[in-house]
């Protein structure tokens, strides 16, 4: 592990970034990192480009502290979770950065980069990371496990390993209250999240001798439903859970953009998502763009995959 501590403590400020179309990962990993730094007694400030932080995560420790613009200028960046500078919504260029990621994908932007593509979470890099160093605790390791749960599916992806079940037992240890953590990614869906959900079932379509799924979330559906962008993840984990599908591909329409979400069986789907311009892991990857349709997306997508030799 390097020495970051030698390199936070030439900072009086600490700015912690996470990436944009937030998920549990980076919020996660970036308050555990917020609580550690501040019971050390640094100036730190939690920041997230997007307007939309996910509402179910409320519940975690320095939740509120989670703000909309930089306002430290010569701090130090921590970066978790983003594969990339772009997916962060601020201009850090010529900044100190430590880049803390699991994405294979990464392409190393930090001065220094702690990626570890063979992690379950960007927070179980950040927790193995910061327990070597510093004094962690209970708010630290709520956030932690929070986001490591949320990234495995409850330990259910193939990213999951001994460690990975080692180092969620070493962050209950903390004396981590599971069940609140349990009970807020699993039960408190949206009204406007299952009407659009309902709304892409109606929709799907397969292909491949029904090896390839695909469903479109238009503008019209998300507006008519109510939904928000938060509100459309996990849809594609629906999707790939039909017995015979091997990729799941949801494409959404959102302002400016078609993003796509993809999940597979076994399958690496980050190879295609590159080809995309995105990234992933081996069994979740996905991309955007504002190249084509929807409509036309998939059917490149499907032209790709057999091209690829992925189905």
């Amino acid at each position: 592990m390097p020495d970051i501590k030698s390199l936070i403590d030439r900072y009086d400020k600490i700015t912690i970034l996470s990436h944009i179309n937030p998920d549990a990962d980076t919020i996660g990993t970036a308050l555990g990192i917020y609580a550690i730094l501040k019971a050390y007694g640094k100036q730190v400030e939690v920041v997230n480009a997007d307007l939309n932080i996910p509402r179910y995560l409320d519940f975690l420790p320095n939740f509120t502290k989670i703000k909309k613009q930089m306002d430290f200028k010569k701090s130090l960046i921590i970066t978790c979770d983003s594969g990339s500078m772009d997916r962060l919504g601020f201009e850090i260029e010529g900044r100190e950065i430590l880049n803390i990621d699991h994405h294979k994908s990464n392409t190393y932007y930090g001065s220094v980069n702690v990626v570890h593509a063979s992690s379950a979470s960007a927070s179980q890099v950040a927790f193995e990371l910061f327990r070597s160093q510093f004094t962690l605790n209970r708010a630290a390791a709520t956030c932690f496990y929070t986001a490591l749960v949320s990234d495995t599916q409850y330990f259910s992806t193939n990213s999951v390993t001994k460690e990975v079940f080692d180092v969620a037992s070493d962050m209950i240890a903390y004396d981590i209250d599971v069940s609140e953590v349990a009970y807020n990614l699993n039960q408190r869906r949206t009204l406007s999240s299952l009407r659009i959900l309902s709304s892409a079932l109606q929709g799907l379509e397969l292909h491949c001798e029904g090896e390839l799924l695909s469903m479109i979330i238009t503008k019209e559906k998300i507006k008519e439903s109510g939904a928000r962008y938060h509100d459309l993840m996990g849809i594609v984990d629906h999707g790939i859970s039909l017995a015979t599908v091997k990729i799941a591909i949801v494409a959404m329409e959102l302002e400016g953009v078609v993003r796509i979400s993809m999940r597979s069986k076994g399958i690496d789907i980050s190879t295609l998502a590159i080809e995309f311009g995105g990234g992933g892991h081996h069994n979740a990857a996905g991309f955007e763009t504002d190249e084509l349709n929807a409509e036309r997306l998939i059917e490149t997508l499907i032209i790709k995959i057999k091209e690829m030799g992925l189905l």
